[in-house]
């Protein structure tokens, strides 16, 4: 029950935490909670800190929940096993270990040296909260989602170049949330050019971090004039950073005229005028961005797949049909290959009369 409470708590950060991770912590003592906390941004007070500091009564002999092995490290702030021995904490719940192969484990070796009794009880929420911070902290790519919303017969749109809108209202508002919990959201440039979104989370989310769109461009520039490069003073008020145009190394006098709009990164070799879809991955974590959305059409859906950058799959159904001549699936060959990860679905959820099946996708490496 405690550490459900501190999950619930931990997951109030999310957005602003990146790209450390959301924890939550509750402090206890004798079945009666005196304190709680989450990280609120990076920089900021951890959570075991912030619920000691907000603890009513003697915290000497009572028990911490948290929802991540608390750190023994000095970083932006103090390490968080220090507050809690000086606390004199008597036992600690820890819902899943430090990810980061570095630190993993000094938290709990530390407080067991000094007297404290920890458990460690691998919660399947506190593993959720970490699902990000854990890709993102070992691989030199950011933790990466994919989101695609399609009839009941696989299709996108009855027509190539339709704009078809297929989901309701609470799925829209779960694609909003998705949005506010990542650090940027990337479309491809089919998307751009068919329904020139603008991207943005409506109604806005108070957030520290900007907000950041990324077109994956494939071969060739979208139009200088696209929403997505909006970036009037509605949007500087939202907290919308300039718009990251991933293109080609080999195409540089072709994109040229974006970058009077758009952030544009070259990536791959030097001679290439295709996208390099894992550099451009590379490139947006150098960036600072540890976590994307991605909500391409099928090419760039297919190419994430192909090529095992994909993460957390979240396949929105519409209870519609669109099979039909000319209609467009989701999901397209490509030369790159097939899916290069096997899905595990874990959970299926009601979005209105939308059907979301979610499922993580395996490391086989």
């Amino acid at each position: 029950m405690f550490l459900e409470r501190a999950c619930e708590l931990a997951a109030r950060g999310r957005g602003n935490t990146s790209p450390n991770p959301s924890v939550g912590a509750v402090v206890v003592r004798e079945g009666h909670v005196l304190g709680e906390g989450f990280h609120h941004r990076r920089g900021g007070l951890h959570a075991e800190v912030e619920a000691l500091r907000a603890s009513v009564g003697e915290t000497a002999g009572a028990t911490l929940y948290v929802t991540l092995e608390p750190c023994n490290h000095h970083g932006l702030t103090p390490p968080c096993t220090q507050a809690i021995l000086d606390a004199k904490i008597a036992r600690v719940v820890v819902g899943a270990l430090d990810p980061n192969p570095k630190t993993a484990m000094g938290g709990v070796r530390r407080l067991r040296e000094h007297g404290v009794t920890v458990d460690v009880v691998d919660a399947p929420c506190a593993r959720e909260l970490i699902e990000d911070f854990a890709v993102a902290i070992t691989r030199s790519r950011p933790y990466l989602t994919l989101k695609l919303a399609t009839s009941l017969d696989g299709y996108v749109a009855g027509k190539r170049g339709r704009r078809e809108q297929l989901t309701g209202e609470r799925a829209m508002e779960f694609v909003r949330e998705l949005r506010a919990a990542h650090d940027a959201v990337m479309v491809g440039a089919g998307t751009v050019r068919v329904d020139d979104p603008l991207l943005t989370v409506r109604p806005p989310h108070a957030r520290l971090r900007p907000y950041l769109r990324v077109v994956a461009c494939e071969d060739a520039p979208v139009d200088p004039e696209s929403r997505i490069f909006a970036l009037g003073d509605a949007e500087q008020a939202a907290g919308y950073a300039r718009t990251i145009v991933l293109a080609p190394a080999g195409s540089r006098e072709a994109f040229r005229p974006l970058e009077r709009v758009a952030e544009v990164l070259y990536v791959g070799a030097a001679a290439s005028r295709r996208l390099d879809l894992p550099a451009a991955l590379v490139a947006l974590k150098e960036r600072g961005i540890a976590s994307v959305l991605s909500e391409g059409g099928p090419t760039i859906a297919s190419r994430l797949l192909a090529h095992g950058l994909v993460d957390r799959l979240h396949w929105i159904v519409a209870p519609r049909l669109l099979a039909g001549v000319g209609a467009f699936p989701a999901l397209t060959p490509t030369h790159d290959g097939v899916l290069a990860r096997p899905l595990s679905f874990d959970t299926v959820t009601m979005l209105g009369d939308d059907t979301l099946f979610s499922a993580h996708l395996k490391d086989t490496t």
